[in-house]
């Protein structure tokens, strides 16, 4: 039998509590899995990260050196130990349950299938985390795709006073702007489902950019710099919330 204490919880606080489980199951797995291998010690890491491979024809595959480096700056400022080469996942497949926190970049066309919308609405409301980052071109496309994976939710932008943009680093103006595009503010949107942020989407802002290389985009230290420390933010927010 159940006991009262337990019946009285509320959703809020049982998602609350999925998340962390999720979190410390990845954690363990991920860990013992970082300990194969010649050297233990160097390999050792908290969780890895993933990058979504989606259909549709957009270039999910953008930014090849952004996570690479973002993971690196996480490990050089933080206490936090990611793996070094984030992984591919599809959004219709079992191993995305193993990752904290998915990364979705393009410049195009996204296309979930039902299946993909279902197990994607399913790894999120169980602890998961998805950041969109829009690389100029995405927009109508993921917001017409993402109400198949929550239909009952709209986008709303959080706060420039929210956690997300005080983390570690603190931004009291929101996202930083890093490529001009049409030469909008940049706007960090959020789904919350039952009190959580589930995906959050930067959009006129471009951080991937900002994360990549600096013989990519020839970008100035100080912006590249803006847009890694948002990125950490964006990264621990997810794995400690």
């Amino acid at each position: 039998m159940y006991s009262f204490s337990y019946i009285c919880l509320t959703n809020q606080l049982r998602m609350k509590i999925a998340k962390k489980v999720f979190f410390i199951l990845s954690i363990l797995s991920l860990s013992f899995l970082s300990l194969q291998g010649q050297d233990q010690a160097t390999n050792r890491f908290h969780f890895k990260i993933a990058k979504l491979k989606y259909g549709g024809g957009g270039d999910w595959y953008a930014n090849p050196t952004s996570l690479p480096n973002l993971i690196s700056f996480v490990n050089q400022n933080t206490t936090t130990k990611v793996a070094e080469v984030e992984d591919i996942v599809e959004a219709g497949g079992t191993q995305i349950y193993q990752y904290p926190y998915v990364y979705m970049t393009g410049h195009g066309n996204v296309s979930f299938s039902d299946a993909d919308a279902m197990n994607l609405r399913n790894y999120l409301i169980s602890g998961g985390f998805l950041h969109i980052d829009d690389n100029y071109g995405m927009d109508k496309y993921i917001r017409k795709e993402i109400k198949k994976v929550f239909p009952e939710l709209d986008f709303v932008e959080l706060p420039f006073d929210h956690e997300i943009y005080r983390q570690h680093f603190v931004f009291p103006s929101g996202l930083p702007k890093i490529h001009e595009h049409d030469n909008k503010p940049p706007q960090g949107f959020a789904l919350i489902f039952e009190g959580r942020v589930v995906v959050f989407y930067t959009f006129e802002c471009d951080l991937g950019d900002g994360w990549e290389d600096s013989s990519v985009h020839r970008d100035a230290p100080e912006l590249r710099q803006k847009a890694l420390e948002m990125g950490a933010n964006i990264l621990l927010w997810a794995i400690l919330n």
